[in-house]
This record gives structure tokens, sequence and C-alpha cells, in this order.
């Protein structure tokens, strides 16, 4: 179906004068409460303005959005204000937000997703990416896309210009999965029965296509489906695998089912959490190794003498250690995808992990995708007899605290009575991202980051055994909230 703009277009409501949208655009993407601060007037003018900033008249700007009630009437708002300005929109329907990625790179096109990742229900919001899968972020464009929004709210319409755009529709989930299937071959593993929780997200939507056989032919796997039905409201969790509760009933699933390991995706799927076949998780740290290897492997036979991996500063010191052991090269940077991704152009890295179960593939435009790396794990166990429990355990040497947040006004102050504690000549510190002390001697390390949006300064803390970490982590915290 393809349809055309051929008017000023009228925003919902009516002029809004004052309008701020700074509640609701973030530094990596937009999300808001649906009909307090993001709604179908919001959006039509955020269309606009993307087409505008990014200059994308004549172009196709893509757009689609994850299960949540509003976000078919996002869709159908953004593709109103980005054809009015003379973007030829592709609206994609249902995907995932590593779907979009895919779509921008392999169309080489600018687009976004209607999603709230893991965010509660009454959430929507909007990821961005440029043509190639690029990331829009607050320093790249996306607070030029919020000023342009807000002078559209503020004159209460969106001017289509002399040559309006058309809208017309395109299914690319077969083409996503089919694309996946050829970065990793999972035809020749072993038979593996893996439990996934969908959390009612997209993943539910992906899994079957990628790694079932509604699509494609079917690979050694028994797919043991968890919270599959597409629903936005989440009924059964919240579609956040980062807190522990939400991984229970696949835990007790993983179990149950006799199954080889577990996978936990978020709402919009672009992040994937391991079970091991005991029902314990295995930590992102050690996945990003597991990959790591592999992809380092990869490249070497392909001829590249020092293939780059990226690791955020939270990460294992595990991740830099393999690397360096396998004749990767290891490159530190700081948390935040827009970070990693510009770090992953600039070096040419084949692969980026984050300690939040964050993925990124040079194969996949430097963007990130929990679903390949959910294969590689697969793979990886697959081609090889032990359990996942005795194959992760290789990449997990040390004891790792979690994020453990303090609730602190004074946040500054409370990392300067820890400096005044530990600096010597026996700790190293620096700033890259926070504050980060290590012990000369590696048996220790642990990081303080300050929350830019909450009153929180969070610890994460890694050593060489139980006893050693929790001394740290009892000393630090003391400090702390003193």
């Amino acid at each position: 179906m393809t349809s055309n703009v051929n008017a000023a277009s009228s925003l919902p409501g009516s002029a809004r004068p004052s309008i701020d949208l700074s509640a609701s655009f973030k530094a990596y993407d937009v999300r808001g409460i649906v009909g307090e601060t993001i709604d179908a007037g919001i959006v039509e003018a955020v269309g606009a303005a993307f087409v505008d900033v990014l200059g994308l008249a004549g172009k196709t700007v893509l757009v689609g959005g994850d299960m949540r009630p509003s976000s078919p009437e996002f869709i159908a708002a953004f593709a109103k204000g980005a054809a009015a300005r003379g973007g030829s929109v592709v609206t994609l329907g249902l995907i995932s937000t590593d779907e979009l990625y895919y779509a921008c790179g392999a169309l080489d096109a600018a687009g976004a997703t209607f999603t709230a990742s893991h965010n509660p229900a009454q959430y929507n919001g909007i990821k961005m990416a440029k043509a190639g899968a690029q990331p829009v972020s607050s320093e790249t464009g996306l607070q030029e896309v919020q000023a342009a929004a807000e002078a559209y709210l503020a004159a209460g319409t969106v001017l289509a210009v002399a040559d309006p755009g058309s809208v017309d529709q395109r299914d690319i989930l077969a083409d996503y999965a089919a694309y996946l299937r050829g970065l990793v071959d999972l035809g020749g593993i072993r038979p593996l029965k893996v439990v996934v929780d969908a959390g009612n997200g997209m993943a539910g939507m992906t899994t079957p296509a990628v790694l079932g056989d509604q699509l494609l032919a079917a690979l050694p796997l028994e797919i043991v489906p968890l919270y599959f039905e597409l629903d936005g409201t989440f009924p059964n969790h919240p579609a956040n695998p980062l807190e522990p509760e939400n991984l229970r009933d696949l835990q007790k699933a993983v179990v149950e089912h006799g199954a080889d390991l577990g996978l936990a995706f978020d709402g919009d799927a672009d992040r994937c959490f391991v079970i091991d076949e005991l029902g314990e998780p295995v930590s992102p740290s050690a996945i990003t190794a597991l990959v790591a290897r592999r992809e380092i492997a990869r490249a070497k036979a392909a001829g590249e003498a020092e293939p780059v991996i990226i690791h955020n500063l939270i990460t294992s010191r595990a991740v830099p250690e393999l690397v360096q052991h396998d004749g990767g090269r290891p490159v530190r940077t700081r948390v935040g995808h827009s970070f990693i991704k510009a770090v992953m152009a600039e070096e040419a890295a084949v692969f980026g992990g984050e300690h939040s179960a964050h993925y990124y593939f040079r194969d996949f435009w430097n963007a990130d995708t929990g679903m390949l790396a959910a294969m590689h794990v697969l793979a990886a166990l697959g081609e090889q007899e032990a359990p996942l429990s005795e194959l992760a355990a290789e990449y997990e040497p040390y004891v790792a605290s979690g994020e453990i947040n303090s609730e602190i006004e004074d946040k500054a102050a409370a990392v300067a009575r820890v400096r005044e504690e530990y600096e010597g000549d026996d700790v190293a510190i620096d700033e890259l991202d926070g504050t980060t002390f290590s012990a000369a001697d590696g048996s220790w390390w642990f990081n303080l980051r300050p929350s830019n949006t909450e009153p929180f300064l969070r610890f994460n803390g890694e050593a060489k055994d139980r006893e050693t970490l929790e001394s740290i982590q009892d000393t630090v915290l003391a400090i702390v909230r003193a």
C-alpha cells in the first residue's frame, strides 16, 4: 500500500508555545509516559524533525515498533510527519530493535523504532539510527531533532514540502533471519534443548524466525517457549532480565525441562541473558569473553593480525586477559552504546561487549543484537560436549559484585572520601567513566559511577576471591554511606 501526504498537517491538540521535550529526550533515545510526555502529536513532530535534521527529503525513511499498545498509532504518526517533509517512508510493522539496525544497514537507510525497551507498560519511546545503523544520540543529532520538533509543536502544524513523500510497507523478518543464519552456522551442532523467555516481548516473534523452522530450515534445536505471546502490558513479568527476579521463571523451566541452557531477552530483544543447565546465570562478561574468542579466531583465519575487541570498563578483567591471550587487542571504553559504537567504528573492532548484556558486531554494522550473541553461545556449546556450566567457568575466573546502588546526594564528596582512603602507590586510579580503583597486584578493582538522572552512586567491583571482594565492598560502601 502506498499513500501520499499532500498538505500541511495539523498536529493533534492546540499549539504548545512552551513545549519542552527534555522530559522524554534522553542521551541515547526518547522515552516517555504515553499520554503525558509522549503522544501522537509529539511523535508526528519528531518524524518531521527527523527528516529535516538528517536531510532525508527524497530518501528512504524506515519506521517500525514493538508490541506496546501505542506503537501502531505512533508508527503512523511518525510516518505522517516524515512523509510531509519529503521522506520516502517504509513502515516495517512489528520489529525488534536489532531488526531496525539490520534494516538500516542492509538498506542503507535511516530509521526509527518505537520501543521503551525494558520499561513498564505505560512507557513508549523512540530509538533512531542513521543510514548504516549509525546511532543518533544527543551528540549526533538527537538534540537538534528535539529542538526542531519543539518548534513544530509550538507552531501547531507540520508544513508539507512541495513534493511530499509516500508511505509504503515492507516485511523484513525473513531477510533478517537469513542474514543472522549466514553469520553463525548452527546446522552442524549437537542437538540442544533451549528454553527461551521472551517476556511477552519481540523475541516471541524473532526467536521462531531465526532459531525455529517458521521461515527457514529447521536447526538441531528444540525450543521451549516461555511467554512468546506479544503483549506490551507484560502480564507475566517485566521484560527486564537485568533484574534477577525476572529470571526466576526461566531458571525454573530450564531445570524442569532438563534443558541445555536458557535465553532471556528484554522487551525489544536487543539484549540477551544466558542461563546454564543448572539454572544459574552466566555473566554477560563471560558471554563477552566467549564470543570474543570466537570472533578473534574467525578474524585471524581471515587474515587479521590483531583483531580488536571492545569492552566497557565494568566488564570482568577476564575479558581483556583472554583477548590478549588469543592474540587480539582489547580496547577499554566508557559505558553506553553510543560510545561503544563510535569506538567500534574508529578501531574497526570485530566485536564489543558490555556488562549489561549488549553485544556489538562489526558484521552487524557495529550495532548490538541479542539474537546474534545467543547464536554464538549456541554454536560454542553445540560444537563440544561439555555442559554450559563447565564451559562458562573458563570465562569466569574472578568474583564480581554486580551493581550496587547507594542513594547519595553529594556523590562527588563520597567519591573523594574513597579516594582519600585508597590513594597510594599500590592502587591505580583513573577517571575514564566515574572513578576506577585497581590494585597494583591485580587482585581487585572497583568502580564508582554517579548516575546522571538519579541520586545514586553505583559500585561495581571484582576480586580474585569472595573474601577479598567482600572486604573491599564492605569498606567502600561504609565510606560512601557514612
